[in-house]
């Protein structure tokens, strides 16, 4: 079983050593997805040093499951990322958030009452590995912003 990926700190930019350890590619792969995924736009600076934002780095662990996880080809996953990005432009732009297969919990749920139990859920076992990180990652930061 491989291991998870690490928490995405909160920080604005990342560089591309660091966004290769978040999401467990190698530089060198960063750059060819950038020429793959119109979507993945780095900010460039001086010397040509990439950039990357959080939710660049969300996209590329999305990326990253597409290939690898669920065995995409390149073209595949740029067809399934583009269907991605437009249904949530098209669910911003209609006010709705896309939560597909998500299990809606309740705040009385006693179930949260402990986060450390949290992990342990169905719903939470069921879900693909990049979006329970990404879970993890939003309750750490939600508990430091507490």
């Amino acid at each position: 079983m491989e291991k998870p990926l690490p928490g995405i700190p909160a920080k604005r930019y990342f560089t591309i050593g660091e966004v290769g350890d978040l999401c467990g590619v190698k530089p060198h792969v960063l750059r060819y997805w950038e020429q793959e995924f119109t979507q993945l736009r780095p900010m460039k600076r001086r010397g040509n040093r990439r950039y990357y934002q959080h939710h660049e780095v969300l996209m590329i662990r999305r990326i990253r499951d597409l290939l690898y996880e669920q065995g995409f080809t390149i073209i595949g996953a740029r067809n399934k990322m583009q269907e991605i990005l437009q249904a949530e432009h098209d669910n911003k732009h209609n006010g709705e958030m896309l939560l597909e297969g998500v299990e809606v919990i309740e705040i009385s749920d006693p179930a949260l009452t402990d986060l450390s139990d949290s992990q342990s859920s169905p719903a939470f076992e069921r879900a693909p590995l990049f979006l329970r990180q990404e879970l993890l990652d939003i309750r750490d930061l939600l508990y430091l912003a507490a």
